[in-house]
């Protein structure tokens, strides 16, 4: 038999988890074989990550089965599937809605009760309504609780599966026990254990949603990957897919192109896009030894790359292997809930039976013992426990949708209100992430600052560079009118040249001017300043004279100040994350005020950043909106993105920005608070009524009837409370009206 000596991890895909508790259940059986040296489930993905020596992927499937659920290796070519299934064929929200159908006409009676319409339906129909929620559609509590109780242990699962399956065995009882009495049936609880079933479904069905976003966002990693790549060999140029790549291979990169591998340089000079890798909208120069990643695309001239890196070692591998672990090794947050029902279960079960023992042997009534035995089930039936954190999470999502913040995951909503810090990437995020321009200085006496921009909007006026569509973007702005130049050439990696008048005019960085000898001496000192700040300059030269500079940036968002403002008023902490040189973050942060931020900071340097953060014992939030901040994204307590930038990072975060405002992200730590602080008030009130009311049901003073009623009334407040959510309103939009 041959066994895992490979230092990789086994990688499994777990089939059956429903909760962070199943989580907990599949690391203790993988810890248990012999050989495994560490196991990290990913209740996201479905899958687990292990560390062994000696031992076989059959063995840790085993261990696996045995403990409930099934195990498969993973096949690492195979793109990431959605851990949330359904039945083939049907929508993945036909159970609730199947479950909400035959539940409506079970509570409609009681919604007639206090008009005094006494009225139920037929005790047969009622129990041909309750039947398949309770038993088809609600298969799966059973289920889980069932493997809940094999391991010892209780969760939310057991506990509406117990709760319900009272209220519906106490009905059932009833049916047959007034059977005879024609037109004497009591009041029957079938409605209780479908209404029950059907929410705790709804909640199932949006946690499945927000599970599947983080499948998504590898989803969108993996589509960046290049699948072929034109390759050159003894002198002859050919396609092939990039797995056949090899490294040392020569790699022909056209303008347009995305650049397959990890490689340097061999020939040719272009600009290259690395905006989705690095976050920084500038282009960069690429030249003769320089670096290049997989995934960067190729601007504007023909490059011959020698492929260093491929398959799991390029930038972007990496960069998905992070997510992947970072999402893998948070922690899964307990529920409150869980934790309690743990306790909770085996304390009504325990209660439940000695009410029916000591009704039983101190009053002879049997029968009047086990329905003050199951009106102590009824009362702790896990409604207002149940309802107590979904109803308020879905007020609060929906408040904060309608105000442009898109929470996807419950547990971001729920840590929110403890973020003490934020650590922000700059571009992108507290700045508009293209190329402006931001000065225009000019060098002859004879020309003035609009004529250097009339001059170079001509030049750049057919160019699809980000640079020039800043520079004549400008030129539109201040509705300047440019002159028709001719002869226009474009020079990768140093700008272009064209003819004016019969005058030779160059238009590009300082290397371009060196190497066509214009002195640069009139404005030197101008330059150094503006490349001090993080500006990037094109230099514009007539006929070896030097007419001007033009220094282009990116600019602050309008709201990116009143945004790290809010925070400090929230008592947050604000973190600037930039790959500009000091000088320019330092520049940005004290127009923003910030005392904080980290300079020169690599892509994958942000997510060990975030972990620094957290290692000082801080709850941290990363705010970005790169492909570059998705392992930061992953790696922080809560992952906030802009709408306004890329997929995978809105896919990695669990909150996202419709808008694009930084000034919301205080406004998502705000609704998080009111929404944590219902979610306390809610379990409060739930648990309160199970406090006062399974006493009172054991000691006979609660009949079945009004522990439902009082069940429905734990509902009714908990709900009432949540909405109440719906009167929150942005800061944002006050600041923004107030400008």
């Amino acid at each position: 038999m041959n066994t895992n000596t490979n230092p990789h991890p086994t990688v499994l895909r777990i089939e059956g988890m429903t909760c962070a508790s199943c989580v907990a259940r599949v690391e203790k059986a993988l810890k248990k074989v012999p050989g495994v040296r560490e196991a990290t489930v990913n209740l996201a993905t479905e899958k687990a990550q292990i560390e062994a020596q000696g031992v076989s992927p059959a063995q840790l499937i085993e261990a696996i089965q045995k403990a409930g659920y099934d195990a498969s290796l993973v096949d690492h070519d195979q793109a990431p599937s959605a851990s949330e299934t359904s039945t083939p064929g049907l929508p993945a929200w036909w159970p609730v809605a199947a479950a909400a159908a035959l539940s409506i006409p079970l509570v409609l009676p009681m919604l007639w009760m206090p008009f005094g319409i006494d009225w139920m339906l037929p005790a047969w129909l009622q129990w041909l309504l309750a039947t398949p929620v309770q038993f088809v559609l609600g298969a799966r509590f059973y289920k889980a609780g069932w493997r809940a109780l094999k391991a010892g242990a209780g969760n939310m699962d057991l506990l509406v599966a117990l709760g319900t399956s009272a209220a519906y065995g106490l009905s059932v009882y009833l049916v047959f026990a007034h059977s005879s009495h024609e037109g004497m049936v009591p009041h029957l609880y079938f409605e209780s254990s479908a209404v029950v079933i059907t929410l705790v479904l709804l909640g199932k069905f949006l946690e499945g949603r927000a599970k599947a976003q983080t499948v998504e966002a590898l989803r969108a990693l993996e589509a960046l990957k290049v699948t072929s790549a034109i390759v050159r060999r003894h002198g002859l140029e050919a396609e092939i897919p990039v797995h056949e790549v090899r490294i040392g291979d020569l790699i022909v990169v056209r303008p347009g192109d995305r650049i397959a591998v990890d490689g340097i340089v061999r020939d040719g000079e272009s600009h290259v896009d690395e905006s989705l890798l690095t976050g920084e909208s500038l282009p960069v120069t690429k030249q003769v030894g320089s670096t290049v990643t997989g995934g960067a695309i190729n601007s504007d001239g023909v490059l011959l790359i020698e492929t260093t890196a491929i398959g799991s070692d390029t930038v972007l591998s990496r960069i998905i292997q992070l997510v992947e672990d970072a999402q893998a090794k948070k922690a899964p947050i307990q529920r409150l809930v869980d934790q309690v029902s743990s306790v909770f279960v085996p304390v009504v079960l325990v209660l439940s039976v000695l009410t029916l023992l000591a009704w039983g042997w101190l009053t002879g009534d049997w029968e009047q013992a086990l329905l003050n035995a199951v009106a102590v089930q009824v009362i702790a039936c896990p409604c207002a426990l149940g309802l107590a954190t979904p109803t308020a999470i879905m007020a609060g999502t929906g408040v904060a949708a309608q105000h442009g913040i898109l929470i996807k995951d419950a547990e971001a909503l729920e840590l929110a209100h403890r973020i003490s810090v934020v650590a922000f990437d700059k571009t992108g995020t507290l700045t508009e992430g293209k190329p402006r321009v931001v000065a225009v200085d000019a060098a002859a006496q004879a020309w003035d600052a609009h004529q250097v921009l009339e001059l170079a909007a001509a030049v750049q006026a057919h160019s699809d560079h980000p640079l020039a569509k800043a520079i004549v973007s400008q030129a539109q702005a201040e509705q300047l009118q440019w002159p028709t130049v001719q002869n226009l050439k474009a020079l990768p990696g140093r700008g272009v040249e064209a003819q004016w008048n019969g005058q030779r005019v160059l238009l590009g960085n300082a290397r371009l001017m060196q190497d066509n000898s214009v002195d640069l001496d009139s404005l030197f000192q101008q330059g150094q300043a503006h490349e001090a700040a993080g500006k990037t300059l094109s230099w514009l030269a007539l006929d070896h004279a030097l007419l001007g500079l033009i220094a282009l940036g990116d600019t602050l968002k309008p709201q990116a100040a009143q945004a790290i403002q809010q925070l400090q008023q929230h008592g947050v902490r604000s973190v600037m994350l930039t790959g500009d040189n000091a000088g320019a973050a330092d520049n940005i942060a004290q127009r923003l005020k910030l005392t904080d931020f980290r300079a020169n900071v690599l892509p994958q340097d942000k997510a060990a950043v975030v972990s620094e953060l957290r290692g000082q014992g801080q709850v941290v939030a990363m705010v970005g909106d790169g492909i570059n901040d998705a392992p930061a994204l992953a790696a922080a307590d809560v992952g906030i993105a802009m709408s306004t930038g890329t997929d995978v990072a809105m896919h990695t975060a669990g909150i996202t920005l419709m808008r694009g405002n930084p000034a919301l992200v205080g406004d998502a730590i705000d609704i998080s608070r009111h929404t944590f602080r219902k979610i306390r008030q809610n379990l409060f009130w739930a648990f309160v009524y199970n406090a006062v009311g399974i006493p009172l049901a054991a000691l006979g003073l609660l009949n079945p009837m009004l522990a439902g009623a009082a069940m429905a009334m734990s509902s009714v407040s908990v709900v009432s409370n949540a909405l109440l959510l719906k009167r929150w309103k942005p800061k944002a939009d006050v600041l923004n009206k107030g400008h």
